[in-house]
């Protein structure tokens, strides 16, 4: 099939009118070239960018893995594979990482996918049991190389790469340039695609500091969020009990949000951006592992409760607003005495809150569990059906539905889910009853 045929159907399966620039050159030049090495911000579309031209590197009568793609978190491999799954390439697609059962990924693995993406470590650990073969992969791509780089993941991705002995392409993408390439990586000269602004601030962001008076800064936290229209936003800490803590100091003050960083078990970073995404918590606190790389909505803001070390951080965590010529606003919420880092600009707008503004509204949206999944043979129109014909659901009660290997999640409008749980308490579906109530 010709290019423009192939990208024709896939952007109507995506929902996209037509690829931007850097999609156009990374087309063309991990088709062409052996190496590419592809630089662009956070939230441009890379991740289309390097599956389009590896949708027509794959040949269709071979039964082996083709393409492998590596990525620093679970949340970026299982967002890999979602867009392909809407690209509807009619290929299949595995995804293994920390945290998913392993015996449910060998068992995936046994009919191999063309395409496998996952982490380095979940990878590296499935070479040692040898659970799928190496010798058809021709394709490798390091996603968010820097990301993989700065956790650490050295040695297991040069494991990995020492064992691909026919690879013929080697792609390596990144939200930040200036980066060695390590000699493992067996990339030589490669096609350098540079789209980054780098350390330039986009041109639709706007950045403010908002004074606290005080050292603990909760109380201009919450002035300010009570600001913001009951518009969500991404609230930036510097460690893991901060995040925790500004949760939870949110929360008893009538303010709903919920927490996301590295240290909680996969299930609850899952059931967290889930909560986020489909608009159950309004406000998302979080270290920066969620300034890329993540498959949540554009942000209006994003706030900075504390900053970071440095600039790059910066750049990523402001990534999260204003992206492709939208706007946005990124605040900084710093004590007068507090020592402002070289990459903040001299002159900034400083502001302050009152305490008079009312509390934001409380989400339309609540988050319901379900006991069932992909291996259960659920599927999103089995759960619309069923909320619907038994639960009395009418369209617009429903919001985002996510279905997992075993369990699901649907957001339903808060003013219904008692109806609805009262409803189908004794109900089937598809002739089984599964446990289905608000998630936690």
């Amino acid at each position: 099939m010709e290019t423009n045929q192939v990208s024709s159907q896939i952007l109507s399966n995506l929902g996209i009118a037509a690829l931007n620039p850097m999609q156009e050159a990374a087309q063309k030049a991990i088709l062409q070239d052996k190496d590419v090495f592809l630089i662009a911000p956070t939230g441009s579309g890379k991740t289309l960018g390097f599956l389009l031209p590896i949708l027509q590197l794959i040949q269709p009568n071979r039964s082996s893995v083709q393409c492998l793609v590596l990525a620093p978190t679970r949340e970026l491999a299982l967002q890999i594979e979602q867009v392909w799954k809407k690209m509807a390439t009619g290929y299949k697609v595995n995804v293994c990482y920390g945290g998913h059962s392993m015996e449910t990924e060998i068992k995936n693995l046994s009919n191999p996918p063309a395409l496998l993406v996952g982490t380095p470590g979940r990878i590296m650990d499935h070479l040692s049991r040898r659970t799928f073969a190496l010798d058809g992969i021709q394709t490798l791509v390091l996603d968010e190389f820097d990301k993989s780089l700065e956790l650490g993941f050295h040695d297991q991705m040069d494991y990995i790469i020492g064992g691909l002995r026919n690879l013929k392409k080697r792609v390596l993408v990144s939200a930040t340039s200036g980066i060695k390439i390590p000699d493992f990586a067996g990339v030589h000269s490669p096609t350098k695609l540079n789209f980054s602004a780098d350390e330039d601030v986009p041109s639709g962001l706007t950045m403010k500091v908002v004074i606290s008076e005080e050292k603990d800064k909760i109380d201009t936290l919450f002035k300010l969020l009570c600001t913001l229209n009951s518009e969500s936003a991404l609230i930036f800490c510097n460690h893991r009990d901060a995040v925790e803590r500004t949760s939870q100091l949110l929360n008893e003050r009538g303010i709903f949000s919920t927490f996301y960083h590295g240290g909680m078990d996969q299930d609850d970073r899952e059931r967290a951006l889930i909560q986020f995404r489909n608009g159950s918590v309004t406000y998302l606190i979080t270290t920066d592992l969620a300034a890329r790389g993540l498959d949540i909505p554009e942000m209006n803001y994003v706030i900075h409760y504390h900053l970071p070390m440095h600039e790059h951080e910066f750049v990523h965590r402001n990534g999260r607003t204003a992206r492709m010529h939208a706007s946005g606003t990124a605040y900084l919420i710093l004590h007068p005495s507090e020592e402002r880092p070289p990459y903040l600009p001299d002159s900034l707008e400083e502001i302050t809150v009152s305490g008079n503004n009312p509390l934001p509204k409380p989400p339309q949206f609540v988050t319901i569990y379900i006991s069932g999944g992909k291996k259960n043979k659920l599927n999103k129109v089995d759960i619309v059906g069923f909320f619907s014909q038994k639960g009395g659901l009418e369209k617009g009660d429903l919001g985002l539905i996510d279905v997992k290997d075993f369990i699901s999640f649907a957001a339903v409008k808060t003013t219904k889910v008692n109806g609805l749980l009262e409803k189908i308490r004794d109900e089937k579906m598809k002739g089984k009853k599964y446990k289905i109530e608000v998630a936690r």
